[in-house]
């Protein structure tokens, strides 16, 4: 039988690779680290990697493994997922990775400006309902600006049609520099490009679960320029018709902006 939540906090309070600061905590305590993530916990000058919406884990804890040269911060307020990915990276040694237990949307209070290289968006809610809460809408790209470096790079992989969609158009809109986008990441990678063979290289629990389903992972690799305004793409999307994570098992059969 697996820990139950309570003792996953306790412990998660006693990790030196997590952070938590959830809105009531960051509200009375501010956070010392913002800029300083390489010189007051990684020790190293090496790129800082920024996952959002990380859940157990398991993604920032493989590409830490496979990418020593580089550190990694994995993003959840969920702490009791979080348990799992940093227990692992506590038990194997990995010290290229941490873990910060925060809301999404005040991301921008823990990075200094230029801190970030890049950002994996990996599963992420499509929020069909809520245009300001996708985590590639306008308002969390103003918020990125604020800590990645000019053109660095954020992954975009998703098993959602309708945020795969929608972020599409947004760049096509905003003119954004793209490198990869498609919408069958693994029949693809076999083209053998670097870039979608990365990103096929990691495969998380839901991965798994969308690709015995059936679904097609979709995956984008574009850039986010220092500069320029941003505008939402107005037009209509076709929302998704099945179940993720906790979408109801059928979508409005109405389309959506």
């Amino acid at each position: 039988m697996g820990k139950g939540k309570l003792a996953k906090f306790a412990e998660l309070a006693s990790y030196g690779n997590v952070f938590e600061y959830p809105y009531a905590v960051l509200e009375q305590k501010p956070f010392n680290m913002k800029g300083l993530w390489n010189e007051a916990f990684f020790k190293n000058t090496n790129p800082v990697v920024v996952e959002l919406g990380c859940g157990k884990g398991e993604y920032a804890v493989a590409l830490a493994k496979m990418h020593p040269e580089r550190n990694y911060v994995g993003v959840d307020i969920k702490g009791a997922r979080l348990w799992t990915g940093a227990t692992q990276a506590i038990n194997e040694h990995i010290g290229n990775v941490a873990f910060l237990r925060t809301n999404i949307e005040f991301i921008d209070r823990f990075f200094g400006q230029n801190e970030v290289e890049e950002i994996w968006l990996t599963f992420s809610d499509p929020q069909m309902k809520s245009p300001r809460k996708r985590l590639t809408s306008t308002f969390f790209l103003e918020r990125y600006r604020r800590f990645l470096t000019p053109g660095g790079i954020i992954h975009l992989k998703t098993d959602s049609n309708f945020l795969f969609t929608y972020t599409r158009l947004l760049l096509e809109k905003n003119q954004l520099p793209t490198d990869v986008v498609t919408d069958n990441l693994y029949t693809q990678a076999q083209s053998g490009n670097p870039m979608l063979a990365q990103a096929a290289s990691i495969q998380t629990y839901y991965e798994r679960m969308w690709l015995e389903r059936g679904l097609n992972i979709k995956y984008i690799r574009f850039r986010l320029p220092a500069e320029g305004t941003l505008v939402e793409p107005e037009v209509e999307i076709e929302t998704d018709d099945y179940r993720s994570y906790h979408r109801n098992r059928r979508s409005p059969a109405e389309v959506r902006k």
